[in-house]
């Protein structure tokens, strides 16, 4: 079915008269005819018909008319939209990010993009999840950047990662525990309590098995959690200890951070987005803005968040 027959029939459907109509759009009265005739032959029935003095719509026309407007204006919907998407200072990003990064960094980074004048008709749809979620909702094409920990080996080539920033880890315990009143302790000593591990399925859980094993340690496992407030949760009321990264947002009477002796036990986070894949202007500039933003601010300076 030719897009231009149907624009043809609306502008007739609207004049009634194939004079006016031709006119109209710019094209001679046969060409006009041959088109409407056209598409009656593929639909297999009449949508005008002559009246005293002109022509008017069927039945079969008038409900063909309304099926016909609508798909061209959802057409010129996308068509809008593609032109948005590739206006570097509009469109829309779909963000995903881990969970610890939405307490600050996150947050941070969009507003400090939408405080340009020229930034502020990007629009974006957030997420969060574990760094596995997030990277499949990548690679379906769901999100077009993540916010996450490093991807695992085999899903590299299908990537493009940049490191970001460093996150601090830190021993949490019970607020009314012995150990609450120290300022930092040893991986050895943490490893005589009963300890909270992230899941497996979380980016934060191979970075901390790293740090154990490096420290020829072996921590005793009580639960695992997903979410960084389900672990804090725990450690909390009593249940373990815990490596976290920093929380920004966390209340002070919850538990109480350590710094780790020996080591500098940091977690590396990562922007991620797909390898071999077209990025409009305005991800592509975000991109920019927070690499940017994040080598200034954080890996300059060496800075953890």
């Amino acid at each position: 079915m030719n897009l231009k027959h149907l624009e043809f029939f609306v502008c007739l459907a609207k004049t009634e008269h194939m004079a006016k109509a031709a006119e109209m759009l710019g094209i001679s009265q046969p060409s006009l005819s041959y088109a409407i005739n056209s598409l009656e032959d593929e639909l297999g029935v009449p949508l005008f018909e002559k009246s005293v003095r002109n022509i008017k719509l069927t039945n079969y026309g008038k409900i063909y008319l309304q099926y016909v407007k609508r798909s061209l204006h959802e057409l010129e919907n996308g068509e809008n939209y593609i032109s948005e998407l590739l206006d570097v200072n509009r469109g829309h990003i779909n963000l995903g990010f881990t969970f610890t990064m939405g307490q600050d960094l996150v947050p941070r980074l969009v507003y400090e993009f939408n405080k340009y004048p020229q930034n502020k008709s990007v629009n974006f749809s957030f997420n969060q999840g574990t760094t596995a979620e997030l990277l499949q909702q990548l690679l379906d094409d769901k999100l077009d950047l993540v916010f996450a920990s490093e991807p695992p080996a085999d899903l590299r080539p299908e990537l493009n990662v940049k490191h970001l920033v460093d996150q601090e880890l830190l021993a949490a315990v019970p607020p009314e525990s012995i150990l609450a009143k120290r300022d930092e302790i040893t991986l050895e000593e943490l490893a005589n309590e009963p300890f909270i591990l992230y899941a497996k399925n979380s980016g934060l859980r191979q970075n901390i098995d790293t740090i154990f094993q490096n420290a020829n340690v072996t921590p005793k496992v009580r639960l695992e959690a997903t979410e960084d407030h389900t672990i804090i949760g725990f450690v909390h009321w009593g249940f373990g200890v815990a490596l976290v990264p920093n929380l920004p947002q966390l209340a002070k009477n919850e538990v109480k951070l350590l710094k780790i002796k020996e080591i500098n036990a940091k977690h590396p986070l990562f922007a991620i987005t797909k390898s071999n894949h077209f990025l409009t202007p305005s991800i592509s500039h975000f991109q920019d803005f927070i690499h940017d933003y994040c080598k200034k601010n954080y890996l300059q300076t060496d800075k953890t968040i």
